[in-house]
C-alpha cells in the first residue's frame, strides 16, 4: 500500500528526516509524506509519529501504487 500524509506547513530537514522511509514534497504552504506502508500498524505508528512532533495531519489517503 502507498499512502499519502499531507500536513501543514514546511518541513524543515531535521523533521523530515523523521520519517525516512516516505519520500516528501512541499507546496501550497503543506508538506506531503508520501510512500510504501506495510501495514495498519506502521500507518498507525506514522500518525502517532506526527502527533508527537506536532505535525497537524490535513489529510491522509490510500494511492495506486
Amino acid at each position: 500500500m502507498h499512502y499519502e500524509i499531507r500536513v501543514d506547513g514546511h518541513l524543515s530537514e531535521t523533521l523530515s528526516k523523521a520519517f525516512p522511509e516516505l519520500d516528501h514534497v512541499t507546496m501550497s504552504g503543506q508538506t506531503v509524506l508520501y510512500g510504501p506502508v506495510v501495514d495498519e500498524a506502521h500507518l498507525y505508528g506514522l500518525l502517532a509519529r506526527c502527533r508527537s512532533l506536532g505535525l497537524r495531519v490535513l489529510e491522509m489517503r490510500q494511492v495506486p501504487e
